[in-house]
């Protein structure tokens, strides 16, 4: 017999929803997942999974304190406690090193307890052979997630290539993901404006006094704490990507 206490992370005996307790109607328990999405389940005998075990519910004491709601780097509802879930078939991929690091300061929690992997690629030129090779599907759904996401860009040309339903390509339309981390973060105005033709992010190191690149990152991901660091189209592409392949499969 376990006590329901707000927060605590349960699924209901047939693994079919995930949440954590927010209230109780009557002998009920009310479940409300990572989406805002609410469930009402009677509080029988062993119908539900705490830890992968088995488990009793029933009401805390009356006089229990409830606990202060925690919020995630994202600005979800924290689940304490809760395992990391099985890897999804689904992915999202992201261009490189520096995104991957960058959406899991923000998103890991979220992601894990979604059972979401994100991959880094090496570059995007190649997406359309690497999406045919991949084979989304409605069980296994694909996200992308594209800097420079611009009309008429060289991203933009290559993306138009993916045409599957199974796929969402998302974007944001910076240079380098460096550029979506809110600039007062890292204590200038603006992010430096580098002419065409030369390389960004060397550009970027040379106008603010930085000698490599690596140290350079390693002050813009240090900077990062919550999505209020960055920009608000980063924070919807992302989004979008995890709601998209965490949709249940047609």
């Amino acid at each position: 017999m376990v006590d329901a206490e707000l927060d605590l992370v349960v699924e209901d005996a047939g693994g079919e929803f995930c949440g954590a307790v927010v209230g109780f109607e009557a002998d009920a328990v009310v479940l409300e997942d990572r989406k805002g999405r609410r469930r009402l389940f009677p509080m029988l005998p062993a119908a539900f999974l705490l830890d992968g075990e088995v488990v009793t519910l029933r009401k805390p004491p009356a006089s229990a304190p409830a606990p202060q709601k925690r919020r995630t780097a994202s600005g979800s509802v924290a689940v304490p406690g809760a395992p990391a879930r099985v890897a999804r078939a689904g992915r999202i991929w992201v261009e490189g090193l520096h995104d991957a690091a960058l959406v899991e300061r923000i998103w890991g929690d979220d992601l894990r307890v979604e059972g979401v992997v994100v991959e880094p690629l090496d570059g995007i030129d190649d997406l359309p052979a690497a999406v045919a090779t991949f084979g989304p599907a409605a069980g296994a759904r694909l996200g992308v997630l594209v800097d420079h996401l611009v009309p008429g860009s060289k991203e933009s040309r290559i993306v138009s290539a993916v045409t599957s339903r199974h796929v969402l390509v998302t974007g944001h339309p910076y240079v380098d993901i460096w550029q979506a981390v809110k600039p007062a973060r890292l204590g200038i105005a603006a992010w430096p404006v580098i002419p065409p033709g030369q390389p960004w992010k060397e550009g970027v190191c040379a106008a603010l006094g930085v000698a490599e690149p690596a140290g350079m990152w390693r002050r813009i991901l240090s900077s990062v704490r919550t999505f209020h660091d960055v920009e608000a189209p980063l924070l919807g592409a992302v989004e979008r990507l995890i709601d998209f392949v965490t949709e249940p499969g047609e």
